[in-house]
């Protein structure tokens, strides 16, 4: 048995015990997720029978008291050599560190990854009525077809994270809505945004952006994550969250590496593999 472990946050521990499972679904070994065991209890993965708080206190106290060994993966310059083998040599496990990656692995067991990671339907059904609601035909409603752009806007621990380098201002996000808007004029825009800031409200957003129809469905972690999936297009700053919600359908995804909106083009929107192997 191996047990997956981090401490980050949600998208974060996903990736990182999706790695895991991956190798350990290549090996022919079980993998128990510690951290989904007992916090984000949003996920399918969480009313499995290898997912309890039971396993999660089993697996912790035994590698506290040394009866488990440990592959740590903390540094990106780790001996992954000599990791993967300690993890071969032992039947049960911990593994930890954000490093345990194996891109190409992942990507062959992804569908079942994201099965394991299908929100549960008491955040998903909400976040669908709304977004039925907000683009129901109406004397205003446009001819032209409907498109979604999903809007990651982080901020919180972005004021810190790489000295501020992707904390955007309101001015940055509106004019890559605005440029998206001007790359697709045969379409009615809807935005939807997601976001950690308070002080967001649509009402803002939309007098900065009038050539689109602007929603903020003001959801939680889950309901967000779903909503962007359900997008056809997403931007943001790096993000594992962006991220994530990209890989369930594929979705384009553009990552907002600057505060320049006129470097966006479509070339730029990527699909997940690709910004799966480049995460920053």
């Amino acid at each position: 048995m191996m047990f997956a472990r981090d401490k980050s946050q949600m998208c974060n521990n996903l990736l990182q015990y999706a790695h895991v499972y991956a190798w350990g679904r290549e090996h022919g070994r079980k993998v128990i997720s510690m951290r989904f065991s007992y916090k984000y209890q949003y996920f399918k993965i969480c009313h499995t029978s290898l997912t309890g708080f039971g396993w999660y206190l089993l697996a912790k106290y035994m590698a506290a008291l040394k009866l488990l060994p440990t592959a740590s993966f903390k540094y990106r310059d780790c001996n992954r050599e000599a990791l993967e083998h300690k993890m071969l040599k032992h039947r049960h496990i911990v593994v930890s560190g954000w490093f345990a990656r194996w891109y190409d692995l992942f990507l062959k067991y992804r569908d079942e990854i994201c099965d394991l990671f299908t929100l549960d339907e008491q955040y998903t059904a909400p976040v669908k009525a709304k977004m039925q609601e907000a683009e129901a035909p109406s004397s205003l409603t446009s001819p032209l077809p409907p498109l979604r752009l999903g809007v990651h806007i982080r901020r919180g621990d972005y004021a810190q994270w790489r000295n501020g380098q992707y904390f955007f201002d309101d001015a940055v996000y509106a004019a890559y809505i605005n440029k998206f808007a001007e790359m697709h004029p045969d379409k009615t825009i809807h935005v939807y945004l997601s976001t950690n800031d308070s002080q967001v409200t649509a009402d803002a957003y939309q007098q900065l952006c009038p050539k689109v129809a602007v929603h903020h469905l003001q959801g939680s972690a889950p309901e967000d994550l779903f909503m962007l999936s359900e997008c056809d297009y997403v931007i943001g700053p790096p993000s594992t969250f962006s991220l994530v919600a990209a890989m369930y359908r594929d979705i384009p995804l553009y990552r907002m590496d600057t505060a320049d909106a006129a470097q966006m083009t479509e070339e730029g929107f990527k699909l997940f593999a690709y910004w799966f192997q480049n995460m920053v």
